[in-house]
């Protein structure tokens, strides 16, 4: 099966808006700590999927991105019903790894005026937490390959 190609300009950053939902907090209503991985591969897999190929995509073609190393640090809690933007960014990689950084931020706190909340970015307490992912690229066999030329950090684009 060939692999799929970009249709589109291949971005190295883009946001998604992640409404934190009741099942991924804890009692208190502040978010589980493992919700934010989910969070974080979403935001990963929009970016992939703003050149045109989807992750699904390139899975059908034998090129799958696994995770190898994965870090959060955790700043401020977030709670029940607060609106986050995920900012995702292509940081670095080669050829056969790829890795993304990560912002967590405040978009809207659940009963918080937007004063509050533009009073948090002002003092850049808006950011929420940080993470980092390495993915290595594999195929169906799980040996390491490279990644396809257009998403490989070393060649200019992803």
């Amino acid at each position: 099966m060939t692999q799929p190609t970009p249709t589109r300009e291949v971005k190295t950053a883009g946001t998604i808006a992640v409404r934190v939902r009741y099942c991924e907090c804890d009692p208190m209503g502040v978010a589980h700590h493992a919700s934010y991985v989910p969070w974080l591969e979403m935001g990963r897999t929009e970016l992939l999927r703003e050149s045109g190929v989807s992750y699904a995509e390139l899975e059908r073609a034998g090129v799958f991105l696994v995770i190898t190393r994965l870090e959060v640090r955790y700043r401020r809690p977030v709670r029940y019903d607060d609106l986050l933007t995920i900012a995702t960014r292509v940081a670095g990689g080669g050829r056969i790894k790829i890795e993304h950084a990560y912002e967590v931020r405040m978009g809207e706190r659940s009963g918080a005026g937007t004063e509050e909340i533009a009073a948090m970015r002002e003092a850049g307490l808006d950011v929420l937490a940080v993470g980092e992912t390495t993915l290595a690229c594999v195929d169906r066999q799980g040996r390491v390959r490279p990644l396809p030329q257009w998403l490989a950090p070393a060649h200019g684009a992803m």
